[in-house]
């Protein structure tokens, strides 16, 4: 990489990644640049601990909270009048949460641009975060005794945890029947793959916005696509289920690559799905109108491929699912892929997900300004009935949609979540 002379405030850089493209750096990220024909050797790029790369840059301060943003210290949203009975995770609206997502860090070592600054963000202290047991416990809660058929662990980037094995096999201990999945970046699962397998981990999605070395680079700020893709690999070699891939298109920066993206996943036996950009990005950058849309996501795949309507029931799925044809070959289903349009065609009206963050607290909506605490509770000796009540209460005040009482992502009056969302878990 060549590092060039100048001020600390220009701190900018060009290099070659992996020898097919190159970018500059800086303090808004990663661009295209020029390409170089080779590497410099003097180079040094450091990798810590699996939590970010050194590359000569001078560092970058964090982005205050925007005015008007959320008092995160506000109290606990529990809504007046809840009912003194409550069966399972319902809300005012008669929607009945059975899918818990639950984060386990908001660590990540990858810095996308949709989703976090460059400089990343104040990690929660350790204290502040879910142990295991902790962990292990809340999942009984929402198993055994508040309807919750499935499971999500999510991050930030979940490989980051050293005891994310020892998390699974203690869920699965407890809960042989439960689908236990995983959202991650990729990193380092080519080296825990069998191991979760074998801990109990049902099946795996992986994020992956592009197969160009260059364009993975300036979406994620890291140049580790190879290593991504060795992890996707390893998964589908020990048998981690059906392996889904998400991918966010950005305007002018990716979008061109979604045909190229179904077709390596649907040779693999993947299940790719498109995911509209949210307003949950760091920097606040996100305008409705430069999202590319499930509409438009559409049109590119069908310059390349046959898509019809999936028959299966989406049973309050958040990806809309297409079957999916080559067009040399029409007759036959080649695979599925499966369109996230938050933004567009909300789906909140059967939104049955039930989220809870890193360090213990409950967001009844993705796009929530409430939080419940439920690791004070977890801490203080309160026993399980109280804990299962206190997340009822927080899931009885769930918004309508988006946060508000009516849909509208991008509507005058929305307003952005304090939260990213790596701090909040997908």
């Amino acid at each position: 990489m060549l590092l060039p002379p100048g001020s600390p405030d220009s701190a900018r850089f060009r290099g070659v990644l992996l020898g097919y493209a190159s970018f500059e750096y800086d303090s808004r990220g990663y661009r295209p640049g020029p390409a170089p024909l080779f590497l410099e050797p003097h180079c040094e790029t450091a990798y810590t601990r699996g939590m970010g790369i050194s590359l000569g840059m001078p560092a970058v301060v964090p982005p205050r909270p925007l005015p008007g943003s959320p008092d995160t210290s506000a109290p606990d949203a529990v809504p007046d009048n809840v009912p003194e009975k409550l069966d399972g995770l319902v809300d005012r609206f008669g929607r009945r949460a059975t899918d818990m997502r639950l984060s386990l860090t908001d660590k990540c070592n990858l810095r996308c641009t949709y989703c976090m600054p460059a400089a990343g963000l104040d990690w929660l202290p350790k204290d502040k975060v879910l142990t295991a047991e902790e962990i292990v416990r809340l999942v009984g809660i929402g198993v055994d005794g508040l309807g919750v058929r499935e499971l999500r662990l999510t991050g930030g980037e979940p490989l980051v945890r050293a005891d994310l094995v020892e998390i699974v096999a203690g869920i699965r201990a407890n809960h042989p029947d439960l689908p236990v999945s995983l959202t991650t970046n990729g990193l380092g699962l080519d080296k825990k793959a069998q191991r979760l397998k074998d801990a109990g981990l049902t099946r795996i999605n992986v994020s992956l916005d592009s197969l160009h070395p260059g364009t993975f680079a300036q979406l994620t700020r890291r140049p580790f696509l190879d290593r991504v893709l060795a992890g996707v690999e390893a998964a589908a070699r020990v048998g981690l289920g059906l392996i889904k891939i998400n991918a966010v298109l950005m305007r002018g920066i990716n979008d061109a690559e979604a045909p190229r993206l179904l077709d390596w996943a649907v040779e693999r036996g993947f299940e790719l799905r498109f995911i509209e950009q949210m307003p949950l990005d760091a920097d606040h950058g996100w305008t409705r109108d430069g999202m590319i849309t499930a509409a438009e996501i559409r049109a590119l795949l069908e310059e390349s491929f046959v898509l019809t309507p999936d028959p299966r029931n989406r049973d309050g799925a958040p990806a809309e699912r297409w079957q999916v044809r080559h067009r040399s070959t029409p007759e036959e289903v080649a695979g599925t892929v499966g369109i996230i349009a938050s933004v567009t065609e909300p789906f909140c009206a059967d939104c049955r997900r039930t989220r809870i963050t890193a360090e213990g607290k409950v967001r009844s909506c993705l796009f929530s300004h409430e939080e419940t605490d439920l690791l004070e509770l977890l801490r203080s000796g309160t026993d399980d009935a109280a804990v299962a009540r206190r997340w009822q209460e927080a899931m009885w005040g769930k918004p309508k949609a988006h946060g508000m009482d009516h849909a509208g992502l991008g509507a005058p009056d929305y307003v952005q979540p304090d939260r990213t969302m790596s701090a909040i878990g997908g």
